[in-house]
């Protein structure tokens, strides 16, 4: 999943594409061995998954899904699959809280005058 530059301005300068995030990617992609570095997986970067079928992208996860925590120890080599399903749960809270956003707003989109106090 894509991140946005919002956040991406929380990673070590500034960017995913800055020199500092870049260096430290590759520590942890060589730490992991470029395989992911969930024990049940290990996923080979750049090859075919093995459950999945697809090619394996290696991604940088925050264990504790602080995007200002850049400690290496908190830093893991996860493939998108084993990324996503560490995520699945934060996401769906915030697309909860997403929709309960709109909802409180859906009365300014209706053609005939809101009655009702919301």
């Amino acid at each position: 999943m894509p991140v946005s530059p919002d956040k991406q301005r929380l990673y070590p300068g500034g960017s995913l594409r800055s020199p500092e995030w870049q260096a430290l990617r590759r520590r942890i992609l060589v730490r992991a061995g470029h395989r992911c570095e969930q024990p049940d997986c290990r996923a080979r970067n750049y090859l075919t998954h093995p459950d999945t079928g697809s090619e394996v992208r290696l991604t940088i996860a925050h264990v504790d899904q602080d995007e200002t925590n850049n400690d290496e120890a908190n830093l893991r080599a996860w493939c998108q699959r084993c990324h996503n399903r560490h995520d699945a749960r934060t996401r769906q809270l915030h697309a909860a809280e997403t929709r309960r956003r709109k909802m409180r707003n859906l009365h300014l989109f209706e053609d005939t005058p809101c009655t009702s106090n919301r």
